[in-house]
């Protein structure tokens, strides 16, 4: 199992054969190591950073991501798409969950924070705590802090809005929490958070434990997601009606994800339930904002997204924006239509031009036409979601890659940009779950031809229901052997 470490899906001599071809191209040996480690990265491990409203969440994570992509408003409450993004220090990389993004409820402040916070540290290997250390810490820092203690994940303490010598005795008052030593930080100014990324790749595991299939031969796990009310808890109960092989109902909460083993085809499956938000957040931005931190709890944990769109309303930014995050996850996908058989002839037919348009960047995911209530078509799940982890389990020798881009390069040569003709001379898959490939080029690879090459790799080679990525080296202009 080694070297499927050191060198990706690689094996050894495959791995020696392919630097051999990299270094008569004249790359830059390190160069090709580094990509083929980066592409053939396992999960990430993942940083929650949690705390009070406007004790600078969300600048500190543009601070660790290193660009303002974390939307940082006065406002409480800005709304935004995405709740993990990816960052890199000292040469480690991680994944960042924002909980910046909703901030006050119905509920009350000290419950919106805490329901926040336990959905991030559930997703987490390690927890950023942020207090503000001109305000101290309150009663609600104090209530994380509990939060924080039952989880048992590792916690590192940043004290925000230390600008200057007079902040640090503010910062170390915050001892108190009993978190261990206060990281005096300036989010806005950059000051002190080199010393908290150090520590913060102490807390982080170097890989993360595998969420998934942890038991070999254990049941492959399944995030059933899709906008509130789409009918996820019927689908589940009926999927589990006849044959529910063990539910483990936790006790009252309705906002834990619920698992249940459930055998379908013969196979034992564990459903991974993303339904219930918190029926009492009255705001509806809120509830948007719980459900996509909620749903990015559960796809992290799961190996195939099955997205349940409600074919009787138009698809909407919702529907992509859900499917976007299984995608951006890495995860198999599924896409089930349900209430199909409510339709009526008109309403198919728009369906039809919809799922054209707005789905034409997921047409390479199963899809199922199913009705929860009903049960109509469920048989076509489960051979749906096999085609789906096969795709995602796939993977193309070197050898037969280099020569199916060799044809692709002499039939659909890349368009020439400035006088130059930009090439592919070789490439690799380095990883699997998803399958990700790292192209090596003689110049720049225009997106265009990407998206043609992703597309060429599907027909050549299936990958149905799986994202694809690929990444792309470009030679240096040095020591080229001729």
């Amino acid at each position: 199992m080694n070297d499927q470490h050191e060198h990706g899906a690689l094996g050894d001599a495959e791995f020696a054969e392919f630097m051999e071809l990299a270094a008569e191209e004249g790359f830059d040996i390190d160069e090709v190591e580094d990509a083929l480690g980066e592409a053939g990265h396992g999960p990430l491990p993942a940083l929650a950073v949690v705390g009070r409203p406007n004790v600078g969440k969300s600048t500190l994570v543009n601070r660790i991501i290193g660009r303002r992509e974390a939307v940082v408003q006065d406002k409480p409450g800005v709304t935004r798409d995405r709740v993990t993004y990816e960052a890199e220090w000292a040469g480690r990389r991680f994944k960042v969950v924002d909980t910046g993004g909703w901030e006050q409820d119905v509920l009350g402040l000290d419950a919106s924070v805490a329901a926040q916070a336990e959905y991030a540290i559930e997703a987490a290997d390690a927890v950023v705590f942020v207090v503000d250390a001109t305000v101290g810490a309150t009663d609600t820092d104090e209530a994380v802090v509990r939060l924080l203690r039952r989880a048992g994940k590792p916690v590192v303490l940043a004290a925000n809005k230390v600008d200057g010598m007079s902040g640090e005795s503010d910062a170390a008052a915050l001892w108190s929490l009993g978190l261990g030593e206060p990281y005096p930080i300036s989010a806005l100014h950059g000051r002190g958070t080199g010393d908290l990324l150090d520590e913060i790749l102490k807390a982080l595991p170097e890989a993360p434990p595998q969420r998934f299939g942890t038991a070999v031969g254990g049941p492959r796990r399944i995030a059933l997601i899709g906008r509130p009310n789409v009918g996820k808890s019927s689908l589940l109960n009926q999927v589990a009606k006849e044959d529910r092989v063990v539910v483990n109902e936790q006790s009252g909460t309705t906002r834990d994800p619920v698992d249940e083993l459930i055998e379908l085809g013969g196979i034992t499956w564990k459903f991974v339930d993303t339904a219930g938000i918190r029926r009492r957040v009255h705001l509806q931005e809120g509830a948007d904002y719980y459900a996509s931190l909620r749903t990015a709890a559960a796809v992290e944990k799961a190996e195939v997204a099955v997205v349940l769109i409600d074919t009787s309303e138009s698809i909407s930014v919702q529907d992509q924006r859900i499917i976007t995050m299984a995608v951006e996850a890495g995860r198999a996908l599924v896409i089930a239509y349900n209430k199909w058989d409510t339709l009526d002839e008109e309403r198919r037919y728009y369906l039809e031009r919809e799922i054209e348009t707005e789905m034409q960047q997921v047409a390479w995911a199963p899809r199922v036409n199913v009705s929860a209530l009903t049960g109509r078509h469920m048989e076509k799940l489960v051979p749906a979601i096999e085609t789906a982890l096969a795709g995602w389990e796939t993977r193309i020798p070197t050898g037969r890659l280099n020569a199916f881009l060799g044809e692709l390069v002499a039939g659909h040569p890349h368009p020439i940009r400035g006088g130059k003709q930009p090439r592919i001379l070789f490439g690799t898959q380095a990883g699997t779950k998803p399958p990700r490939f790292v192209l090596f080029a003689s110049g720049f690879i225009e997106a265009g031809y990407r998206r043609f090459i992703e597309r060429r790799l599907r027909e050549e080679f299936g990958f149905e229901g799986t994202p694809i990525h690929i990444s792309v080296r470009v030679r240096e202009k040095r020591g080229r052997k001729k």
